[in-house]
Order: C-alpha cells, then sequence, then structure tokens
C-alpha cells in the first residue's frame, strides 16, 4: 500500500498597530506547504513501534527500534512481546532493503550489500527467540519459519506506508534462509530477493552431498593437512582435556546441556574441518601446523581458532539455543561421515538435541524444507542465491526448476561462507548487479540496456559497509 504525505496548510496572520491615528494593518500571508514530519516522528507513529535509541551517521539517520509483535501470528490474542530491529534511513524516496541475519540484530550502523548497490534504506529484524526479542514465559512451539515470516510481514506492512518505494529481502546464511522463506510464505511482499548462502537441507537423513564435498574441496595436499590435525586432536585427547578443563576452570565454562566436557571436547574437534572451510580460504592452509611434528599447544591452538573451544559449553550455547532448537524441529542439519576418525570418535556428529535444555520439547517436522524446496522450484520470481565454491553449507543449494522467472544460482569461484556478488565472475556479478537495479526499480538507463554496466549506487564506506560474518555453529543432523 502506498501513502502520500500530505501537506500542511498554515496561515499566519500578522496584526499590527501604525501611527497615532491608530491605523491598523491586518496582512494574512496565503496558504504555503509546511514540511513533511519528522521520519522519527513518522516511525514512532506506528503503533507498536518505540526507540530504543538513535545513533548519529553522516548521511544517514540510524534507529535502534523495538516493535511490539504477536507472541503467536495465528492467534494475537494470547499475548505479545518486543521484537528489536534497527532502521538505516536514506530517504523516503529511496528503495528499502529488509534484512535479516537469522540470529541477533547488530545495533550499529550497518549496510548490506544490495542496500549499496541500490543507495536504499535498510531495515534489519532480530529474530524472534533471541533475546531480547524473547516471549516471556517462552512457548518454544511458537519458534518456526511460519512465523518468523509473519513477524518480517508485519513489520512491512507497517513500514511500506512510509517507505513507499521497492523493498527487497536479503540475508546470509540462516540470513538468507530467513529471505527465502519469507518469499515462500508472504510472496507478495518483496519486490526481489537476494539470499548468500542460504542451506537448503530437503530431506535430512540424507547428506552424502557434504561428503563428496569434503571429498574434492581445495587440494588433496590441504584436505590431508586438515584430517591429520583433527586426528591428532583425539588421538591426544587426554593431555588436550586437560588443557580444557583448566580454561573451563579460568572461563567458568560449564556443560550441562551437552553433558560432559569430553562430548564438549569432541564436538569441537569434529567441527574443525567444515569450519575451516566455512571461514577460512584455500591460501590460508598454509598455516595449518603439520599434525606429526605439532606440539599439543599448536594442536590447541589452531583447533580453538577454528572451532572455538567456547562453542559447546553452557555459556556458548545459550545464545544459540533458538537456532539449535530450529535445527532440530525444521531447518535440519548436515552429517559427515570422517573416516579417518574410525576408531577415535565416541558420539559422532551429536544431534542438535544435545545442544539444547533438557525442559525445551523438539520433535522434527520433514515437510517443513520439502515444502520450501518444493515452493523455490516452481515459484521463484525475482530471486538470486549466491554461494561460495568453497563453502560446505553449499552443498545443499536451492535449485530452480521450469516454473520460476527471472531467478538464478550463482556461485562465486573460491569463496567460502562470506561469498557475495562482488566475489561472482565479472559477466555474473554485472547480471545480479543489474537485476537487482532493476527489481529495486533505481536502474540506470544505461544498466537496462546494457547489465555491463551495472555498478553500486551508493559510493563504498568502510565502516557501513563491515561484513559481520556471523560465527555460527555447527548444525547437526
Amino acid at each position: 500500500m502506498r501513502k502520500t504525505l500530505g501537506w500542511l496548510l498554515s496561515l499566519v496572520v500578522l496584526i499590527g498597530t501604525m501611527g497615532a491615528a491608530g491605523f491598523t494593518a491586518q496582512a494574512a500571508t496565503a496558504a504555503q506547504p509546511a514540511a513533511a514530519a519528522d521520519i522519527k516522528d513518522q516511525i514512532l507513529g506506528i503503533p507498536g513501534m518505540s526507540l530504543i535509541e538513535e545513533k548519529p551517521y553522516p548521511g544517514y539517520r540510524f534507529f535502534v527500534l523495538n516493535y511490539e509483535q504477536p507472541v503467536d501470528h495465528r492467534q494475537p490474542s494470547k499475548g505479545t512481546f518486543k521484537q528489536r530491529l534497527t532502521l538505516l534511513h536514506k530517504d523516503v524516496s529511496r528503495p528499502t532493503v529488509f534484512f535479516t541475519s537469522g540470529y541477533n540484530v547488530n545495533t550499529n550502523p550497518r549496510r548490506s550489500e544490495p542496500t549499496t548497490i541500490v543507495d536504499g534504506n535498510q531495515v534489519s529484524l532480530e529474530y524472534r527467540f533471541f533475546t531480547p526479542s524473547r516471549p516471556d514465559p517462552a512457548n518454544w512451539a511458537n519458534l518456526d519459519i511460519w512465523q518468523a515470516a509473519s513477524d518480517q510481514h508485519r513489520i512491512f506492512t507497517a513500514l511500506k506506508k512510509i517507505y513507499t518505494k521497492n523493498w527487497l529481502a536479503t540475508g546470509g546464511s540462516k540470513g538468507g534462509m530467513t529471505a527465502t522463506y519469507f518469499e515462500r510464505f508472504y510472496p507478495k511482499d518483496m519486490d526481489g530477493v537476494v539470499a548468500y548462502v542460504a542451506p537448503n537441507d530437503v530431506v535430512n537423513n540424507e547428506d552424502s552431498a557434504y561428503d563428496r564435498f569434503f571429498a574434492k574441496v581445495g587440494t588433496k595436499e590441504c584436505r590431508d593437512k586438515l584430517n591429520a590435525v583433527q586426528r591428532e586432536a583425539l588421538v591426544r585427547r587426554e593431555p588436550l582435556e586437560a588443557k580444557y578443563a583448566a580454561a573451563a576452570a579460568e572461563n567458568g565454562w560449564t556443560f550441562t546441556t551437552v553433558g560432559s566436557l569430553d562430548k564438549a571436547y569432541e564436538a569441537v574437534v569434529l567441527d574443525y574441518v567444515w569450519a575451516f572451510w566455512q571461514y577460512s580460504l584455500l591460501a590460508d592452509c598454509a598455516a595449518i601446523p603439520t599434525a606429526a611434528t605439532a606440539s599439543d599447544q599448536e594442536i590447541w591452538d589452531t583447533v580453538d581458532a577454528i572451532s572455538g573451544f567456547s562453542a559447546y559449553a553452557d555459556q556458548g550455547l545459550e545464545t544459540y539455543t533458538p537456532y539449535y532448537y530450529q535445527a532440530g524441529t525444521q531447518l535440519g542439519s548436515p552429517d559427515i561421515k570422517q573416516p579417518h576418525l574410525d576408531g577415535l570418535s565416541r558420539y559422532g556428529y551429536q544431534p542438535p538435541r544435545n545442544f539444547v535444555p533438557r525442559d525445551i520439547p523438539m520433535t522434527f517436522q520433514p515437510a517443513a524444507m520439502r515444502d520450501v524446496d518444493n515452493w523455490v522450484r516452481k515459484n521463484a520470481h525475482q530471486m538470486l542465491f549466491v554461494y561460495g565454491q568453497n563453502d560446505p553449507w553449499g552443498a545443499e543449494p536451492f535449485h530452480l526448476g521450469y516454473g520460476t522467472r527471472d531467478s538464478y544460482v550463482m556461485v562465486a569461484p573460491g569463496a567460502n561462507h562470506g561469498a557475495n556478488v562482488a566475489k561472482l565472475l565479472d559477466g555474473e556479478k554485472a547480471l545480479a548487479t543489474a537485476k537487482i537495479l532493476q527489481w529495486a526499480g533505481v536502474a540506470p538507463a544505461a544498466a537496462l540496456a546494457d547489465a555491463g554496466r551495472a555498478a553500486p549506487l551508493a559510493a563504498p564506506d568502510a565502516q557501513l559497509d563491515q561484513v559481520d560474518l556471523e560465527r555460527e555453529p555447527q548444525l547437526r543432523p
């Protein structure tokens, strides 16, 4: 819906008394248009919207906000909670990008790649159940992909009255999944979707694509080097777990949720190879120690740097409880065989159930991802999926079928989980940029005539364009 802001009419009457004769002159100005209400006042005029803070940034207005949402969109009378979001305001005449990370929202000014390309506004939303955007009490049954999409729909509907130009949805990884689910459930809201490195685990128990990925990613030399370090970390379990216990005591880590320090240790080690390819590049393999000659400290340091020994402590898991809950109820999670660890692994890849407190019930819903995958294959319209060639999450990507229109899947060569349009080959980068501009309704005539001339409309900004690559926990089956 579009809403045109009307001009407020003002009439100023000037009355003066002049001269000893008491001559009085009266003049009225002609009606003049007054300035539109300040953008902050317009935003806060939305029912349920409240301001947390405004942070200055040159060329923009940046607001951290709360929006009152139903706990259950199917039964709005069952109560509400406050969901945190941010708004990077450029101008109401510009398009708007709806960004989601799928996790907590960053409360500092940031600009996603599509926002830079279209030189637009950006709304960034915190995913429900990530604190502080969590109902109290929390009924975890209300954490699902439809409820989250409905959060986005309500915010879009409210803000569209102010930001009337085209809207695009975007996000990376779980945020890319979130943007895709939003499009599946509310396909009339957005004018385009740019989903980065979005996993698509359609059949949760069939994960051979990941085994094929790890058998060929990078070079054999690098694969062997990583596997050797991972194996050595389990061979040296006793001395390294002693270091882990000392670190836990120093940092106050506990292991109630996962069950024991031993289970947490192995979970961290089993993440090692996956996490390397997710966040590192092939060139980084040179810095990996040689397992046979490495000291215990060197093995500890490389595993900690890449996997993170705090990840499976209660304190590390707590933030990501909603993530693991969704992995174990709808999203699914990958499994990999890792035959080089045969005889050393005691637990294998542990399921998401092991990373969620036991008082939270979980039941897996296998139809959820099949539904989304089927919808994308048949109905995708003005959707772009971007993946990294060396990113494990790209082993099971979204696919497009015959029913799709003006939609694309592109792969950035050699890229990891930080793949984006800028890392694509020149031809695909130009096409992707042109499509984003076109979907946003701001493509210059030159770009419409020749995609090769398409370029971002906003000037680079080192602070705004920082990439906050989410250090995601590894999803498990």
